[in-house]
């Protein structure tokens, strides 16, 4: 592959682009014959690759670290980026839950016979080769690429600059993988630049390319949506909320809003808004809003929350919207539950919301009413995450609603085509 370290000039990187495309192209069209025990091969090769390479993954990761500390990035994002021992391995053990996930390629989804004898079936197809722009979580080098390989489909990735080395040394571990099991290096590919032009060119590339798959923030996000000649799957911002109902069990809200909001602040399933009803106040706003604080989160409320605490920060207008990736949460005190769910869909972005209530009643209203991809009765919103619904990792959350929405794994990277079989049938 043409090296771009020292490559400026536009016209070399279409270049390079489009030869990444043809190679892709040409390796979906293995790839979707590919049996499944190669395409698990390639992936727990993979795994074995990871886990003897942590050293030099570690080196890579180090080398961006020190990077991104000079430059001033925030703790969320250094902690987005940083790798260790335990994600590594991480790492290694999505592959091989991904390997052991049942093959969707050539599932037959439906099967019927006409009254004239034709027999129709819907199966299950590869996309062909989806495009990956990501920024800076290094770990969806390995998830992306092998949730793509697991479901026929070649894949084209872009990391976010911040990540370039830990990327490449994440991807050479998959592409050990791919060498081991005979199957084409072209299947996973990353872009060797960190030149946004490269970007601006993967996006018109809609002779080679089926899909792009855009996965981090607002102005990422915007950018594909706006350039893209391509269908896209937009994973937008995170921003999470969740209602205390009237009738939320004290116990369960105070753990579960603290886990939603500091588990892991970096992630987009992190809460981001909490919404109160106005009859508990006392009861439960006061100690979930205490345990937020002691465990050193930054509280912004409206001015009804502010009363509660001296240690809360009034909120301004533009709180309801951040999504702040960090250990800060926007607190507003509602009348009821169709106050809490109209705040939603003014502010939210379809991702993820949840309800913490022992009211069945609010619960299936709640669930039903709120048009996000995710709605949650109970439970932290930190599982808001392809492996924790049992599909191995995810590419992102789609928060659109055309083909896949939610967590992308597999099966969502798959389409389908029917398959006829007649007997001499003509039509009149």
């Amino acid at each position: 592959m043409t090296a771009l370290s020292n490559i400026t000039d536009n016209q070399s990187i279409d270049t390079v682009m489009e030869e990444l495309g043809t190679r892709a192209t040409k390796a979906a069209q293995i790839l979707s014959q590919a049996p499944t025990d190669a395409k698990n091969s390639a992936l727990l090769e993979a795994a074995k690759s990871l886990r003897e390479n942590t050293t030099t993954i570690l080196a890579a990761n180090a080398t961006d670290m020190e990077a991104a500390i000079k430059k001033g990035i925030s703790p969320s994002f250094l902690d987005r980026l940083k790798l260790d021992n335990n994600r590594i391995e991480a790492m290694a053990t999505g592959l091989e839950d991904i390997a052991s996930l049942k093959d969707p390629v050539g599932d037959i989804m439906d099967q019927w016979e006409r009254p004239n004898g034709l027999d129709i079936s819907r199966v299950r197809v590869p996309l062909g080769v989806i495009g990956i722009i990501y920024e800076s979580r290094p770990n969806v080098t390995a998830d992306a690429g092998a949730l793509c390989l697991k479901s026929g489909n070649a894949s084209i990735l872009r990391g976010g600059s911040e990540s370039y080395y830990s990327s490449r040394a994440i991807w050479q571990c998959l592409q050990d993988g791919l060498k081991s099991a005979g199957l084409p290096d072209s299947a996973i590919q990353i872009i060797p630049t960190t030149d946004r032009a490269a970007v601006g060119k993967l996006l018109t590339m809609s002779d080679t390319v089926d899909v792009i798959v855009p996965r981090g923030g607002r102005n990422l996000i915007e950018r594909v949506q706006k350039e893209s000649r391509i269908p896209v799957f937009s994973h937008l911002e995170g921003l999470v909320h969740i209602f205390l109902d009237k009738n939320a069990d004290l116990e369960k809200a105070v753990e579960i809003v603290f886990n939603s909001k500091m588990r892991r602040t970096g992630i987009c399933g992190s809460l981001e808004t909490l919404l109160i009803d106005q009859s508990v106040v006392d009861s439960l706003a006061v100690p979930v809003l205490e345990k937020l604080i002691a465990g050193g989160c930054e509280v912004r409320g409206d001015s009804k929350t502010c009363a509660l605490n001296d240690k809360i920060i009034p909120a301004t207008d533009s709180d309801w919207s951040a999504e702040y990736l960090d250990s800060i949460v926007s607190v507003k005190i509602v009348k009821n539950i169709d106050a809490a769910m109209t705040h939603i869909s003014t502010y939210g972005s379809s991702h993820t919301d949840c309800i913490i209530t022992e009211d069945a009643e609010a619960a299936t209203r709640f669930l039903n009413e709120v048009d996000s991809a995710i709605v949650l009765h109970n439970a932290s919103t930190q599982f808001a995450d392809g492996g924790e619904f049992g599909m191995g990792a995810e590419i992102g959350i789609s928060t659109g609603k055309m083909h896949a929405r939610g967590p992308v794994g597999v099966e969502q990277l798959t389409s389908f085509k029917y398959q006829v079989r007649g007997t001499g049938q003509t039509r009149h």
